[in-house]
């Protein structure tokens, strides 16, 4: 199963992250992907350099960025795995490196399961 997991970012203290911290996540993405789970991860560039298209009404409309929410959306990372709680605990730990190495840092992750073949098989 595939999981798409969304970082949110809440607070963070002013600066660039610390070194260990970038070490770190350098470090477990690099188990991941070693394990076969981690497929795919980057950040995200703010907002204001990206687009909205939606329907309403009948109506399609595009507007440009920045868009007025809460948590700024700061990366994303793709896993095969092979369970959601499988997903959750690599987020879980990815979540961990950042409170233990980043004091007032907060942030939360959606974690979103990807439709698969399997999820579209003709009846037997």
């Amino acid at each position: 199963m595939r999981y798409l997991v969304i970082l949110k970012v809440n607070a963070q203290p002013d600066g660039p992250p610390p070194a260990d911290l970038m070490e770190a996540i350098f470090k477990l993405g690099q188990e991941a992907t070693e394990a076969g789970a981690l497929l795919d991860n980057s950040g995200l560039a703010p907002s204001s350099e990206g687009a909205r298209v939606e329907v309403s009404g009948g109506r399609l409309a595009v507007s440009d960025g920045p868009f007025a929410e809460a948590k700024e959306l700061i990366s994303y990372a793709l896993y095969e795995v092979r369970s959601k709680e499988e997903a959750v605990e690599w987020t879980t730990r990815f979540l961990k490196l950042h409170r233990d190495l980043w004091p007032g840092w907060e942030g939360e992750s959606d974690v979103l399961r990807l439709f698969g073949p399997e999820d579209f098989a003709p009846p037997a």
